[in-house]
């Protein structure tokens, strides 16, 4: 058993597909998340944290097909420790994070995350729709983080949308 690492933030880059030799792909990007928080003085702070990670099998395809840069996903995996010899001859070493589940918390077809909440985990199931907006939620059902969903006071209009023209 490893320590499961959780982290919710946008792309700063496009992801990078590659197949290994075996066929098996393999996608590469980086994610950034923040904290804000007040310091001592009182002054508002904001710490980014950047974060390289790999997908690999068909999650990997699957983000190279709809994540680019600036899409807000989740990701959850394992810290992994990687060293290399750079071509100066320096040895380089870095932190990233293997992931074993994403989840996509963009929209559909948008920019804006309005809830519909789809994502894919590599072993094929897909996570189910968050729950009606107007309706008080359990922290568990709202991305798997233990945080209260937001209340929404408006009334967004259900779209009927055939099962055959979902792209994944």
């Amino acid at each position: 058993m490893y320590n499961k690492v959780i982290m919710v933030g946008n792309l700063t880059r496009d992801i990078e597909l590659r197949y290994l030799p075996s066929g098996s792909a393999i996608a590469k990007s980086a994610v950034a998340t923040s904290y804000k928080y007040k310091s001592s003085t009182g002054e508002q702070k904001d710490e980014v944290c950047f974060l390289d990670f790999n997908i690999f099998g068909r999650s990997a395809e699957v983000a190279n097909q709809y994540l680019k840069k600036g899409s807000k996903v989740l990701l959850e995996g394992r810290l992994v420790f990687e060293q290399w010899t750079a071509q100066d001859g320096s040895t380089r070493s870095r932190h990233s994070l293997r992931v074993d589940t994403m989840k996509m918390l963009d929209a559909k077809g948008d920019s804006m995350n309005v809830g519909d909440n789809q994502g894919y985990n590599p072993q094929g199931s897909y996570n189910q729709p968050a729950a009606q907006y107007d309706e008080p939620s359990s922290p568990a059902s709202y991305g798997g983080m233990n945080q209260a969903k937001p209340r929404v006071e408006q009334r967004i209009p259900e779209i009927d949308i055939d099962e055959d023209e979902i792209p994944f």
